[in-house]
């Protein structure tokens, strides 16, 4: 068993992954503001270069802002499959180097090193890595290297653009002293402007403060900031499984034809599975759609769709895929719907199509059905679906209502 103190966690992240990417395919966009998103003024900006950045956009800003802030931007709409083939590429690499690891975007890995300084030493195996990386790939890409998972992801932010630090075992606590609180993982702009208004600013004052006033001020996860603010944080790295496929089905006590019915099921199933992809952080590329009749026939079909997470990207192809499969005279057993071809999604909805509105209201909804269960919010049509809840098959998780009762 190896002591928290002993432990080597590196942290890995793609430098403006989707604009390097777009890099390696024209090299006329090298040391030009670049910004990928939505191309219309109602757009997003998904990710931006440096050079875009001295301007003061940052990624999720309204593309129209972003324009106004660097009117020589080149702005293109970006390409998911594109992106998931190069992170493919970027893991590959990584799986074939190390025997754990932890991919927790499209962009980011965590890796323990943790007993390798007997064989290699852990900053000359990241550092090889690193390397190869580079000149497998072309991407560039930053590392931090430190004792836990929280000391190291700040690193790696200290560290960019392109380049690493390793902060040795006893000097996290100095390391992190001098930054801002908002470098503080779980630190968002709310809790930020909460500590702002106690005069909170750098992280060395929640260092110094006792961690009990943490938790009159922020409760429960005042401590888990006090704790990361001194560098504690015994998270470990989880194996990484790409899930391939995420289903759900319905059979019916008795067979029907009520069309009402079945799209109202229907519905449901999809806008749950949705949710559950988003809340796994996943994007789908093939939907499919099931039907059993009462003679116990099956018949399924599917479509491939532009990676997505977004019900009104999925819920079209999901009717019109029942549309096809559905004969009226005969009555139906089972009806289900598959996603599959699922990737790393980075985002939670397609910020290269999708308004900051759209954003912000399936950002709202998720917060609501994650904090009051799958139900607490749901599409007019579903709502005479008794309860889809599959839980989190991410997480293992069960919905939150689920949960309740089990107690």
């Amino acid at each position: 068993m190896i002591n928290a103190n002993e432990r080597n966690i590196l942290h890995m992240d793609l430098d403006t992954f989707f604009v390097s990417c777009e890099r390696l395919i024209d090299s006329k966009l090298n040391d030009k503001p670049v910004l990928i998103g939505g191309t219309s003024d109602r757009g997003v900006v998904a990710s931006c270069s440096y050079e875009a950045r001295k301007f003061g956009i940052h990624s999720a800003m309204p593309m129209r802002m972003a324009k106004q802030l660097c009117p020589e931007a080149i702005i293109l709409r970006g390409n998911s499959g594109v992106y998931s083939k190069f992170s493919n590429l970027v893991t590959d690499v990584i799986k074939d180097s190390v025997p754990l690891y932890e991919k927790s975007s499209i962009d980011e890995f965590y890796i323990d090193l943790s007993g390798m300084d007997q064989f290699f030493g852990c900053h000359q195996l990241a550092t090889e890595l690193r390397s190869k990386i580079i000149t497998e790939t072309g991407l560039p890409i930053s590392f931090g290297l430190s004792i836990n998972k929280t000391v190291s992801k700040i690193a790696t932010g200290e560290a960019k653009p392109n380049n690493q630090i390793r902060i040795v075992n006893g000097k996290e606590k100095p390391f992190l002293a001098p930054l801002s609180v908002r470098k503080i993982p779980m630190v968002g702009k709310v809790t930020y402007k909460s500590l702002c208004d106690l005069g909170i600013k750098k992280i060395k004052t929640v260092q110094e403060m006792p961690h009990q006033m943490m938790s009159k001020v922020l409760g429960k996860n005042g401590i888990s900031i006090w704790r990361k603010a001194n560098g504690i944080d015994n998270t470990p790295v989880i194996q990484y499984q790409e899930r391939k496929s995420i289903s759900t089905e319905r059979t019916f006590d008795k067979d029907t034809t009520d069309v009402i019915k079945l799209k109202t099921i229907l519905t449901a199933m999809a806008q749950e599975l949705a949710y559950q992809l988003r809340n796994g952080n996943k994007l789908t590329a093939c939907i499919s759609v099931k039907i059993r009749y009462s003679d116990f026939q099956t018949y399924t079909m599917q479509k491939r769709i532009a990676y997505s997470a977004a019900d009104h990207s999925i819920f079209p192809v999901v009717f019109n895929l029942f549309k096809k499969l559905y004969q009226r005279r005969l009555l139906v057993r089972l009806i289900g719907i598959n996603f599959s071809h699922l990737v790393e999604g980075g985002h939670q909805i397609n910020l290269f199509e999708d308004c900051s509105k759209t954003i912000n209201l399936y950002q709202a909804m998720d917060k609501m059905r994650k904090r009051y269960g799958n139900k607490a919010v749901i599409n007019a049509t579903g709502l005479g679906a008794k309860s889809i809840g599959r839980g989190n098959p991410f997480t293992g998780e069960a919905p939150p209502l689920l949960a309740n009762r089990r107690k």
